[in-house]
């Protein structure tokens, strides 16, 4: 029989207790060590090493480089640029995403009617494909386009994605747009955590509906913010899709082109996985930074 300790708590060992608990968290654990961590491990490898593909089966030489793939990819002059371009879709994305989020979010926590429906039509452009989505944007921001048509003689020459200086400000808005809706329920779902009586508190002391958001609302979301920030970051370093779409591959002449478009083109198309993998390295390094950064100013937690 298992002993107990005087007050009803068990004596038995700690392994055992917890058995239940490794056994739920298992699968979830291979799948990070599979999907994860082995492909990030064998890019370092990769990246430290002269190596490209073989068919099945062959054996060849892969002899050690040191840090020459790492030269050769930051010494890239399209590399350097990629990650200016991707620097000034976050300056873009990540601020855009986090006010327009928070402010649609408290908005529709609001609202009363239709409620589901709002919620619902801010979400849907997420949910659907890019492909589907991309060509009502091309439609719009092509040379005699809505947009274009709208402005008159305002409208930029080139246009919007042809536009060396507007191309990736413009994927930048696209991709805000896109994915608005899921960082909505982000913060719609922190909003529920809020007391609501300190709203009453703060409008008995006569503070305005700005007051209340500045005062109650953002403090309240705080922790919801550090995650739309994390995630819009980390979506924005990873992007591919919507340059490759919207611009033809990253045009004009490299100007919206990403860190990973790069690896994708020297990595497959110019057989190059080595220097490719030394990219890779590079930006989860530099992903991880900018992690630390943001956990320093938005993450830490009120001292008790």
């Amino acid at each position: 029989m298992r002993r107990s300790r005087p007050g009803g708590r068990s004596t038995a060992h700690p392994v055992k207790r917890q058995l239940a608990g490794w056994l739920f968290t298992a699968p979830y654990v291979v799948f990070l060590l599979a999907v994860f961590a082995y492909p990030l491990g064998y890019a370092v490898y990769i990246s430290f090493h002269k190596f490209f593909f073989t068919a099945p089966g062959v054996s060849v030489p892969k002899p050690f480089v040191g840090l020459q793939n790492y030269v050769t990819a930051l010494s890239d002059p399209a590399v350097i640029r990629s990650f200016a371009n991707i620097g000034v879709f976050l300056v873009i994305n990540v601020p855009l995403t986090v006010v327009l989020s928070l402010v649609l979010a408290n908005a529709l926590n609001r609202v009363v009617r239709m409620r589901t429906f709002f919620r619902v039509s801010f979400y849907v452009p997420y949910v659907t494909a890019s492909v589907a989505v991309v060509g009502v944007w091309l439609f719009l921001f092509q040379q005699d386009g809505l947009v274009n048509r709208l402005l008159g003689p305002l409208a930029p020459d080139p246009s919007w994605l042809v536009n060396s200086w507007l191309a990736m400000p413009t994927v930048a808005l696209y991709v805000t747009w896109k994915q608005l809706g899921f960082f909505i329920l982000l913060y719609l779902a922190a909003l529920q955590n809020i007391p609501g009586e300190l709203y009453e508190s703060a409008a008995v002391d006569g503070a305005s509906r700005w007051r209340q958001f500045w005062h109650v609302t953002v403090p309240g979301v705080r922790p919801a913010t550090f995650l739309v920030t994390l995630l819009a970051t980390i979506a924005g370093a990873n992007l591919f899709t919507e340059p490759y779409l919207l611009t033809g591959g990253g045009g004009p002449d490299g100007a919206s082109s990403s860190p990973v478009f790069i690896i994708y083109q020297k990595g497959i198309l110019q057989q190059r996985p080595d220097v490719a993998a030394a990219l890779g390295v590079v930006l989860v390094l530099g992903v991880l930074v900018l992690a630390l950064i943001q956990r320093r100013f938005l993450g830490r937690e009120e001292e008790s």
